[in-house]
């Protein structure tokens, strides 16, 4: 049966996933690795270990979920349309946040390396248009919407094609992936780009020199909208759950065997001196990714399949937090590193509950309740109030003029 409605599931785990990044960047200014925003004097490489992790499969799982919602956004809509709607949700956003949420963090880093001046004093450099890190001009960690935006301009036309009424013959053939484990065969073209292309066109977000990781991304989309528009494969993901997660556990502890004890490309311990079986431990990460995706999506439909008063809510502010909560971060992690007698788990810790704090209750007092607000960040209009009967009103008695009033 075609899928017509939201599954609550899908929500849920956009939810989790969106607080998966805040975990993720909150570690940022704390672990061993350079080229982060702000940084502490002290790292930690256990940080490094559990960011490395969640790196592999959150933005994948991001795509996944953004996949189907580009489905459910193509009912019943024109090509046209559809494009008009994700400039709406995606592109004003993006283009709002560069001039408005991000400059406080290229601010603050400015700070860092010597900057002097006040906010207002340095703003203007924005309009120079230098791309960061030369310049001030810069998405950031927006790159995801930027890039969500393009995939969906690309596709349009590919996706009006597939839930259009002729599309019959294509979902019957797809359906064939659902049958046994035939569904890890979509795994296939993403984990050989990666694993022949990344270590050549490294992950940079910029969308200029990122061709390999802006096509490695759009694959997870194109899954995501693969597997919602013929239901029988979300099915197979639930029915393979638990596989999934086992090739997915086996391969992160071989993954992390390797990395651990320097058994891989450029180290001494590499047992192979051919380049090209460097492809097969780069094929470990995009094997990772994809079967954790998997697993995670196969559990979120077997347990997570259910409504509740505060779903809709949530994902209503799931987008605007995420927009928001990383210029948080750094604004906090400015003056958290500068303390220093405080420990790196301390530091972390204020630095993911101040963000939460901080980015829930700028999201519900000052963007839910205005609608330009809600425009900038994204957000449906907001609905307009329903007339209520006054009490007056429903003591009025009923005046029958006419016998077609009788029922």
């Amino acid at each position: 049966m075609e899928t017509k409605t939201r599954e609550s599931y899908l929500d849920w785990l956009r939810i989790l996933s969106i607080l998966g990044v805040l975990f993720f960047h909150s570690a940022m200014p704390y672990v061993a690795e350079d080229g982060w925003h702000i940084k502490n004097a002290q790292t930690s490489n256990l940080l490094l270990e559990s960011n490395f992790f969640l790196h592999l499969f959150r933005m994948p799982l991001l795509f996944f979920i953004s996949g189907t919602v580009s489905y459910y956004m193509m009912q019943r809509r024109t090509t046209s349309s559809f494009i008009s709607l994700r400039c709406r949700r995606l592109l004003i956003p993006l283009v709002a946040a560069m001039f408005i949420i991000v400059p406080p963090q290229i601010y603050m880093e400015r700070l860092t390396q010597g900057f002097t001046g006040t906010f207002w004093q340095w703003y203007p450099d924005v309009f120079n248009f230098v791309p960061y890190p030369k310049g001030s001009f810069s998405w950031h960690h927006l790159w995801f919407i930027a890039y969500l935006f393009l995939y969906d301009l690309l596709l349009a036309p590919l996706f009006a094609c597939c839930v259009s009424s002729g599309s019959g013959g294509f979902k019957a053939k797809a359906s064939r992936l659902a049958e046994g484990s035939r569904i890890y065969l979509l795994m296939i073209p993403g984990i050989l780009w990666y694993a022949f292309l990344s270590r050549r066109f490294p992950e940079t977000n910029d969308l200029l020199h990122d061709g390999s990781y802006f096509v490695y991304w759009m694959f997870f989309l194109l899954a995501g909208f693969l597997c919602i528009l013929q239901p029988k494969l979300m099915n197979s993901l639930q029915r393979n759950r638990r596989v999934s997660l086992t090739i997915g556990f086996m391969a992160i502890l071989l993954l992390d065997y390797l990395r651990w004890n320097q058994i891989e490309p450029g180290h001494n311990s590499w047992p192979f001196q051919s380049e090209y079986t460097w492809y097969l431990f780069d094929a470990l990460k995009p094997l990772v990714a994809w079967t954790w995706v998997f697993a995670l999506i196969g559990y979120g439909k077997h347990y997570l399949n259910r409504k509740s008063s505060v779903l809709s809510y949530l994902n209503e502010a799931v987008f605007p937090f995420y927009i928001l909560h990383q210029t948080v971060i750094v604004v906090l992690a400015y003056y958290f590193v500068q303390l220093p007698n405080e420990s790196i788990l301390s530091k972390y810790i204020y630095t993911l509950g101040t963000t939460f704090f901080i980015t829930v209750l700028t999201y519900h007092l000052l963007v839910r309740p205005f609608a330009l607000s809600r425009i900038l960040f994204g957000m449906k209009p907001k609905p307009k109030p329903t007339k209520i009967q006054t009490q007056k009103e429903l003591n009025q008695p009923v005046v029958i003029t006419s016998l077609s009033t009788i029922t």
